[in-house]
């Protein structure tokens, strides 16, 4: 771990089921705090690709990966990630923690009453609670117990936080314990492309299929039923049928219900006797580096948000919707008006109704002929992050965190 820069230019990112290069985490947030000389970012989370089950994780230049679980989501690995965090945070000291997971807070809360100057932002990724209500995962009393759990340690959290950050502008009107705050301590930061240091972002639009070419669909991001893909597939098989070139889908993501992704390999395997080619899945079991999701976005000719009608999704807008937008790939949305409302503004793809495939395919292939997206060019500040990381270092300026301010600590 790097250990030539005070105290008081450190910052510690925190969540457990994410991947230390998680994109938000790592892409967005450590990005935007780099931005200050002499700063010192330090992530802890899911191990990722190569790293192991280690405290001290991988050290770049000013960035330490700290990965403290690595076993499934339900599983006893996460309980033992909670006193990896604690030696973590007794260790690196760090001048500011950004908590993004609510498994997170108590031991934060704990670390802050035990020492002299210790601040905490906790950045709101999803509404827990009405998760937890809604999609039918736990279910009776753990269900209602777990969310009741989550809304009052977020609760306390946010009234102890020096700042609360929110992914979604729609969370400021769900989540009632934000509604005493100072507005000067809550941000709304979008989950906007960030792009990769060395990667350079189309400027021209992509070419569409031709007739005898077949059209390449990409579903990138978790694998869920809620997320839609089984839609992704029934289109994907409609459009093969409706199209004279046919059509090809390729799934990239990671699947964190063992069971969902059994039953959907079994599909695939199906699929592959009757339609061989038709499908690809990259992932499933393991994390997809997100460099892999962006070359299939050059692979594709749309990107799709199969979503399905549901009260933790359809008030966000998805981060592969702005992902998509910034490279230039046309894609499918449902009849959505927050995410109709950006796709609309710069022409980027067509509506259809996912739970219809026949009918959407139909649509999409009639529309191809003569369908020219993106026709004032690919679009850039509105879908792009360095405007948040700007709102971020301004928020922690303002709030007296940044790390030209002197930290007292325990």
């Amino acid at each position: 771990m790097p250990a030539d820069s005070p105290p008081s230019q450190r910052f510690l990112l925190a969540s457990v089921l994410k991947p230390v290069d998680d994109t938000r985490m790592r892409g967005k947030f450590a990005q935007a705090l780099l931005a200050w000389p002499q700063v010192e970012v330090h992530i802890a989370g899911r191990a990722s690709g190569d790293a192991g089950p280690s405290l001290t994780g991988r050290a770049g230049t000013r960035v330490t990966q700290h990965p403290i679980f690595w076993s499934t989501r339900l599983s006893w690995g996460r309980l033992a990630a909670q006193g990896r965090y604690w030696q973590l945070l007794r260790r690196v000291r760090p001048r500011v923690v950004v908590v993004h997971a609510p498994e997170l807070l108590p031991l934060t809360l704990l670390w802050q009453a035990l020492g002299r100057g210790r601040k905490f932002t906790y950045d709101i990724r999803e509404n827990y609670a009405l998760n937890v209500t809604s999609q039918h995962v736990y279910r009776g009393w753990r269900k209602r117990a777990l969310a009741a759990g989550l809304r009052w340690v977020e609760g306390w959290a946010t009234r102890r936080a020096a700042a609360v950050l929110l992914a979604e502008a729609s969370y400021a009107d769900e989540l009632p314990y934000l509604a005493g705050l100072p507005p000067g301590r809550v941000a709304v930061l979008e989950n906007k492309y960030q792009p990769a240091p060395a990667e350079a972002l189309p400027t021209a639009t992509r070419p569409l299929p031709g007739p005898a070419e077949p059209v390449r669909l990409l579903y990138s991001g978790t694998i869920s039923e809620l997320n839609g893909v089984y839609e992704a597939l029934a289109l994907a098989e409609a459009l093969h049928q409706a199209w004279p070139g046919g059509a090809a889908l390729r799934i990239v993501g990671f699947c964190q219900r063992p069971a969902l992704l059994a039953a959907l390999q079994e599909t695939l395997q199906q699929l592959a006797t009757t339609r061989p080619g038709l499908v690809t899945l990259i992932g499933g079991a393991e994390l997809v580096p997100h460099a892999r999701i962006v070359a299939e976005m050059q692979w594709a000719h749309f990107g799709l948000l199969p979503y399905r009608p549901h009260p933790s999704t359809w008030r966000c807008r998805p981060t592969k919707l702005f992902e998509y937008l910034a490279h230039g790939l046309p894609v499918l949305v449902p009849n959505n008006p927050l995410w109709l409302s950006l796709v609309q503004a710069h022409d980027a793809g067509l509506t259809v109704d996912f739970a219809q495939p026949a009918r959407a395919a139909a649509a999409i292939a009639a529309a191809l002929p003569t369908a020219r997206f993106y026709p004032t060019g690919v679009p850039g500040g509105p879908v792009l992050w360095a405007g948040e990381g700007k709102k971020l270092r301004h928020l922690l300026e303002t709030l007296g965190l940044g790390p030209t301010f002197a930290a007292p600590f325990a």
